[in-house]
Order: structure tokens, then sequence, then C-alpha cells
């Protein structure tokens, strides 16, 4: 097991114990005071009106999704470089995947590629915001309003990211975010739907409790079949925990990814992402692309000799075996291809020290020129 793992979760058992007492001695472990805190938090935060917490970012997904009745005969056009969660998702719904393109020097979707792509079935536009850096949704936006779709998205690890001003989850109709251990606030397992649409949060919401309504006595009236995407106390209590210090945990990872840069760019063998202008990273992962000369396995493989932990970044989805029916071939969608074989992420644990920093890139450096 590495010493320096790719991430420790960022909880603190002194600031949970008094509030895990006070679900455990009231029994409701879920749908409870807790969680309501934990939605109106995020909600504040991000700067939309609705929140709507579930029990992980893929179920948030497809809520979202099924809040707007995608189905059968529809498209959504989703980033290829992403979990397989975000095209699961789609496919559960019975909507046709149809996976766009990252652009060459960015990790999320290309707008041009996406443009190609649109059809008349196009019903929605789901972009990823890898490893916490925000896609370009303003130009994403357009594109769909003139396609006339709807925009969800996977912003699974971008909470606390931001462009154009906008934080991340207050971008397109929703927004959804990820709560688990590998992200900036954690609480093992969980979800959330971000939207500025009350009349839509108020399906989510029902749509989230077995599609259910206060029918006025002490039971409820079931108005459509739903989901239990509900989430539970205790872990709402461990992710508000983190929100309610959530500016110190980003600057924190900030001035690690900073550390990184300044030490690690102009590295021979290695590209540093940098963000772009009017955009901040919440840097969920610490994450460069090797040159496609190297092997990014072994690279792997030698950092844990070292006992570094480091990982891929993330995955080309038309690449694998669950996506195979759709039709993709090598060379369909080149750039996240490129950023599934050779993208590589390095620890980034709260208050990680300069001589820590210092190790992993000395360590990489090392092991890069063995080639």
């Amino acid at each position: 097991m590495a010493d320096l793992p790719i991430i420790i979760p960022d909880v603190h058992f002194d600031e949970v114990e008094s509030d895990l007492r006070t679900v455990f001695a009231s029994g409701q472990l879920t749908s409870g005071p807790f969680g309501t805190e934990f939605e109106r938090a995020v909600a504040e935060f991000v700067g939309v009106g609705e929140a709507v917490a579930t029990t992980s970012a893929t179920t948030a997904l497809h809520l979202a999704l099924a809040a707007l009745d995608v189905g059968s005969g529809d498209e959504v056009l989703l980033s290829d470089f992403t979990f397989p969660a975000t095209a699961n998702v789609v496919v559960q719904t019975g909507a046709t995947p149809v996976f766009v393109d990252s652009s060459p020097n960015d990790f999320s979707m290309d707008p041009e590629c996406l443009r190609s792509l649109v059809s008349g079935r196009t019903r929605v536009v789901m972009p990823v915001d890898p490893f916490g850096q925000p896609a370009d949704h303003a130009a994403i936006g357009a594109i769909a309003a003139e396609a006339g779709a709807s925009v969800i998205v996977d912003a699974a690890c971008s909470l606390g990211g931001e462009r154009d001003a906008i934080r991340c989850g207050a971008h397109g109709l929703m927004g959804c975010f990820s709560f688990h251990p590998r992200k900036v606030v954690t609480c093992g397992e969980g979800g959330m739907v971000m939207t500025a649409d009350p009349d839509l949060a108020g399906r989510l919401r029902t749509l989230r409790n077995h599609g259910s309504v206060r029918a006025g006595g002490p039971g409820l009236s079931f108005v459509e079949p739903g989901f239990n995407y509900r989430l539970g106390e205790v872990p709402a209590v461990m992710a508000l925990s983190q929100v309610r210090r959530l500016d110190e945990i980003l600057t924190d990872r900030r001035r690690t990814a900073s550390l990184y840069d300044e030490r690690l760019t102009g590295t021979e063998g290695l590209t540093v992402p940098r963000p772009p202008d009017r955009t901040e990273w919440s840097y969920q992962s610490y994450v460069v692309v090797l040159d496609d000369y190297l092997d990014r396995d072994r690279v792997i493989r030698d950092m844990a000799e070292e006992r570094i932990g480091t990982t891929i970044g993330t995955y080309a989805c038309h690449q694998h075996p669950a996506y195979s029916r759709w039709g993709y071939v090598d060379g369909d969608l080149p750039n996240s291809a490129r950023f599934a074989g050779q993208a590589l992420t390095l620890p980034l644990v709260p208050g990680m020290t300069l001589e820590q920093v210092e190790r992993v890139v000395e360590t990489l450096r090392r092991v890069l020129r063995t080639g």
C-alpha cells in the first residue's frame, strides 16, 4: 500500500460526533433536518435556488434525465472522456448515448465536435467537468439552445469550481454533484441535483421518493412510478461538516496544485494542463498528460514501487464493450482516447506538505527518465 495515496478524505470526527449523536437519538435516519440543511448549504454556496440530495451522482444524473422524461427515441450527447456512470444513466433511460470528443488540449467536451453531432433527436447535452475543470459551458449552452436541447451537467468532480463568474453546479438547466470518497466533499456515497427551477426541483423530489406527494392526511399519494434515491442523515452530517469549511478545503487544494504547477512545468515527457481565463478549478484531482512515447501504465506501476499512489485519469467510454452496439471504432474520438491512455493522476491529500509534493515530483521525473 502507498504511504502517499491519491487522496485522503477530509473528514474530522470531532466535527460530526455531536450531530451524529443527535441523529441516532432522533431515530430519523433519512429525510431529516440534516439532509435539508446540507441541501440548503450547497445551494447557497453554488448560488442556485434548489438542491436535491441523492444517494450518488449516478442516481442524481438518472433522476435529472427522468425528470425531463428522456427515453427511447431521444439522443443524449455526452462527454466521451468520463467515468462510465455518465453513459450508463443515458442507456438506462432507453435513450441513445452519442459520445462527444474532448478538445485537443482540454479534457472536457469539444464544442465544435458537439455542434457536428447535433440532430433532430437531440434532447439533452450532458457535458462533464472532468477532475473539477469546468467545461466551456457558454459555448456548449449556446449550441444546445440552438438545438432546443436541455443541458444537464455532470459536475460530479467540480464542487467549488467556477467559469465565467458562474459556480459549477449552476451551469445548464441542472448540475449534478458527487460526494464519493475521492471528491472535494465526501460522505462515502452521495450526490445532488442543482437547479434554479423550483417546479423542476419539485418533480425531482417527487421522483426521488417513490413518486410520492403528501396527500393531506397521514399517508402519501403515489402520482407516478419513482425511485428510492434519498440520501440518509448520517452521510448528510458527514458532508455538511465539510461544506461548512469548503472555502478552506478549496484553498488548500489549490495551494497544493500551485506547488505542483511550479515544479512540473517544463518537465520532459509531460504536459501540465492550466485553467483558461475566467476559470477556477476545484482540483478534485491533479492530472497531467504524459507524452505518447511513454507507457502510462508502467509509470503507475513504477510509482507504486516507490509507495506513491498514482492512477489513470478516467476512461474513453467509446472504447469499452458496454457501448459497442453503437458502432464506435478506434480513431472515432482521438482526443479522448489519447487522454484515456496518457492522463496520470498524482496524489493530492489534505494539508499536503512541500516535502511531499517534491517527493512526488522528483520520483516522477526519475521514473520518466527511465522511459
